[in-house]
């Protein structure tokens, strides 16, 4: 991929330049209500499932002020998404907004894919959230709206920690391994598939929010030239930690990932988990291997760290960016301007997502599944924004580290620092 848009930046910066001189050419600008022509929108199957009423409604803010534009939306899963983009940029014709992951943009963004935009024509632009921000900047320079943004939590079943007796959420990490340790002694004692925490070993989002809980990166930037930190004493410190607390209360396969956390939980041997908010409702959802038995049995809770602070989670979200040949990128700015705006990012609210900005955040209400989410989000992180670091998920480098930490092939000194010899040999490539 990197390869492939490296090849285009030279010709995409031209396009750009001559996208630019033909927008303000010769001749009389054309009023807003006489402008024909057609704005393409890719976003991803998010959009389609859980918020189609918001795209609707944004298509016809959008229409007063272009009754004479064609709004196409269409949807991509995540899977391909990035492929298709690619295959988009080699050729002539381009969609004029795309949807990226958070931890996507940086490699598109110093090849040249992307236009810039103006941070200031953006509702709450000053107030974006870092993980969502940083991703978007280069240089100086914004390339790309942050959309939304979602935040691990604690959840855990409500009837089991009240047959323990105790009814309310862990406030600590002490008191996080309390409850854990009576949910073991009550339901691991007679079940031994039965995991008072659920954490399988290859789940590396989980793994590295303990690694930044102790102070620790996975990769830092010096003179220049990233490299990889997994190594350092935080981060070996905040992997003891995480490798500690899988220890102690999962008995599941520590050689897979958490791809399926849903439906595991869902056959009922786990007592918390450390998940995505929507986790909890997926895990009584049949379609997702889930047990509708299983309703109203899941609470959320900001989740403590061993530092005393809240577990920084990792902040998984999305932006939107337009690709630097589209021909309507003034069209398409305005777009994502109403797509983006504090009225969209309430909509969103009320689908139970997450908004970009710290303001909204506090809108999100406190005793909701997603309050917990909100308090977290504000500490969160996003992975390193290195040119390279699409290659180091590519080669599976994390779950690798963690799968060998957590089966005992490796000592997480020895690990570490295989991981991040891998690191440094792919971070910075273009």
């Amino acid at each position: 991929m990197a390869e492939r848009i490296s090849r285009l930046a030279a010709g995409l910066a031209a396009m750009v330049a001559l996208g630019a001189v033909a927008g303000c050419g010769g001749g009389k600008p054309v009023a807003a209500a006489d402008r024909t022509g057609e704005l393409t929108v890719w976003l991803t199957v998010d959009a389609q499932e859980s918020w189609p009423a918001l795209v609707t409604e944004v298509n016809d803010r959008f229409r007063k002020t272009y009754p004479k534009i064609k709004v196409t939306v269409q949807y991509q899963q995540w899977t391909t998404k990035n492929q298709k983009i690619d295959a988009a940029l080699a050729g002539r014709k381009v969609p004029d907004v795309v949807e990226m992951g958070n931890s996507e943009t940086t490699n598109y963004i110093v090849n040249g894919a992307f236009a810039p935009v103006d941070p200031k024509k953006f509702d709450h632009s000053t107030e974006w959230l870092p993980a969502l921000r940083d991703a978007c900047r280069n240089d100086g320079k914004t390339y790309c709206v942050p959309y939304y943004v979602g935040a691990r939590v604690g959840i855990y079943r409500t009837d089991l920690l009240t047959q323990v007796g105790v009814d309310r959420a862990p406030r600590s990490y002490p008191e996080l391994r309390a409850d854990l340790d009576k949910l073991k002694a009550k339901f691991g004692a007679a079940d031994k598939n039965f995991s008072a925490f659920y954490m399988p070993g290859r789940y590396w989002n989980a793994a590295m929010a303990f690694v930044k809980d102790a102070g620790g990166e996975i990769a830092v930037r010096k003179d220049g030239r990233w490299h990889g930190a997994l190594s350092s004493a935080r981060s070996v410190a905040g992997l003891t930690a995480w490798k500690d607390l899988l220890d102690a209360y999962y008995t599941g396969d520590r050689s897979k990932d958490n791809g399926d956390e849903p439906g595991v939980v869902g056959q009922g041997k786990v007592g918390m988990f450390y998940g995505n908010t929507w986790e909890a409702k997926a895990a009584t959802d049949s379609r997702s291997g889930g047990d509708p038995a299983l309703r109203g049995k899941f609470a959320t809770f900001a989740f403590p760290g061993p530092s005393g602070r809240l577990l920084p989670p990792f902040l998984g979200g999305s932006t939107l960016a337009i690709p630097a040949k589209s021909g309507n990128q003034d069209l398409a700015q305005d777009w994502i301007r109403l797509f983006t705006d504090r009225t969209s990012q309430r909509r969103l609210i009320a689908a139970d997502t997450l908004p970009n900005n710290t303001t909204q955040l506090r809108e999100v209400a406190a005793g909701g599944i997603n309050g917990p989410a909100a308090r977290a989000a504000e500490t969160g992180w996003v992975t390193p924004l290195a040119p390279g670091w699409g290659a180091v998920e590519k080669s599976n480098v994390l779950p690798e580290m963690l799968q060998d930490i957590a089966t005992g092939k490796q000592s997480i000194p020895d690990a570490a620092r295989a991981a991040d010899r891998r690191i440094d040999a792919v971070i910075n490539e273009r």
